[in-house]
């Protein structure tokens, strides 16, 4: 490996990962699996890495499939988000990255700029399988660098609002309808918040940007990051007034303290019947589906939408499948990927309720995969914007966070929040 790859791996390395989406962060509750050692086999063994043990015994079930088929041996394992990319670092330095594994927006510029992931594109152009046009082109944009492909898409993510019934009952309110605005969401939240602290109408933390108030964001006319990557978005008008929105959520104390929102997850919140709303990812399903509790009392309905504009975005990202560059199996690993991404797997991940998947017309199956409103989510795809990236997303995104906490402490307003996660964004973007 050039010293130039390592030493900007492990200086990005030494940086906190942000919370993020497709099942990462705090809306994620994987745990390590396999036996222990998750780098490249070098054997026909294919040795395969995700985070979300939610997405498990789908993919588990085709990867069974792929082996039956092609007689090529999987091993999955499953590392917690923070820990992945731990591991992921750690492969890149002592050239084992796993033969294939997930890829997130957050983090594949730098995997794609410093040659560790497998180039695909001749491979894509000579499948049968593989088509591009047959996927969102801004999830391709994604794991593209320099007019190459690193990876296929694995999904596709919508945001939704999830509620629980049992507590609109209790308090004898209507159900949250597709027709409601944020106003609508925060006044049931202030119905819905007990005095006694014992349930709360609404969590939202200060690192749910996909899946929370970067949808608030859009919905109102502003924006995060322009659209050749130059200029933050932060200080826009609309952006504050926005964000804004979220701070009267913060003092009008409808929403867990930052404290306890720290230490547990908006869906362990939501899955311990202490906040009767959150704002979630396609990708929870499994989590919401398999628990008892969510699977009983609650429901989804798609996000609401401004008053002022009338608009209903759906920020969305997809994960891809990617191979290492420096892999010992790489021919396997890429007829591994060419399955996950052709239209049969796509469809079964899809019916199994993994989440929805990246191949265009296929999400229609995960709809009813389970007894929820699922349609709210492919509903959400009327009006969908990629979710904000650049070449140093993790970096700004982690300092937006950390900014974030003190609005939510009290200890700093929104519009100075908001003016100086624009001011360390526009340095971070001028130095790419």
């Amino acid at each position: 490996m050039k010293l130039k790859k390592l030493t900007a791996l492990c200086l990005a390395g030494a940086m906190v990962l942000s919370t993020a989406a497709c099942g990462g962060g705090s809306g994620d509750s994987g745990s390590s699996g396999g036996d222990g050692d998750s780098g490249s086999s070098e054997g026909g063994e294919l040795s395969i890495s995700i985070w979300d043990t939610n997405q498990e015994p789908g993919i588990n079930e085709i990867l069974a499939d792929f082996t039956e088929e092609t007689g090529i041996k999987t091993k999955l394992t499953v590392v917690k988000w923070d820990e992945y990319w731990t591991m992921l670092e750690a492969g890149a330095q002592g050239g084992s990255l796993p033969d294939v594994f997930w890829m997130h927006s957050n983090e594949s510029e730098r995997y794609m700029s410093n040659d560790m992931l497998l180039d695909l594109t001749d491979k894509i152009a000579e499948s049968d399988v593989i088509d591009p046009a047959n996927y969102p082109e801004d999830i391709w944009g994604l794991y593209t660098h320099e007019d190459k492909y690193y990876a296929v898409p694995k999904d596709v993510d919508t945001i939704a609002l999830w509620y629980n019934k049992t507590m609109f009952d209790e308090a004898e309110m209507e159900y949250p309808t597709a027709d409601w605005t944020w106003d609508d969401m925060f006044e049931a939240a202030k119905k819905l918040t007990k005095d006694d602290g014992s349930q709360y109408g609404l969590a939202l933390r200060n690192d749910n940007n996909q899946a929370g108030y970067y949808n608030m964001i859009y919905d109102n006319g502003g924006f995060v990051i322009n659209d050749d990557k130059t200029e933050s978005g932060w200080d826009d008008p609309k952006t504050i007034e926005a964000m804004e929105q979220v701070e009267e959520f913060i003092k009008a104390g409808v929403m867990p303290s930052m404290e306890t929102m720290s230490e547990n997850g908006e869906d362990v919140l939501f899955q311990s019947g202490k906040v009767a709303m959150v704002l979630q990812g396609s990708w929870m399903l499994a989590a919401y589906r398999d628990n008892e509790y969510t699977a009983e009392n609650c429901d989804c309905v798609e996000l609401p939408k401004s008053a002022t504009t009338d608009r209903r975005v759906s920020i969305y990202n997809g994960l891809g499948w990617a191979a290492s560059a420096s892999g010992s199996n790489t021919e396997n690993a890429w007829k591994l990927i060419e399955y996950l991404g052709s239209e049969a797997a796509q469809k079964k991940q899809a019916e199994l309720g993994v989440t929805m998947s990246a191949y265009i017309g296929t999400s229609d199956a995960w709809a009813d995969s389970a007894d929820f409103n699922l349609e709210a989510y492919l509903n959400m795809m009327d009006d969908m914007v990629i979710r904000p990236y650049s070449k140093s997303t993790v970096t700004w995104e982690n300092e937006d966070n950390e900014i974030l906490k003190e609005v939510y402490t009290g200890d700093k307003s929104m519009a100075d929040a908001c003016k100086e996660m624009a001011d360390q964004m526009n340095e971070k973007l001028a130095e790419e």
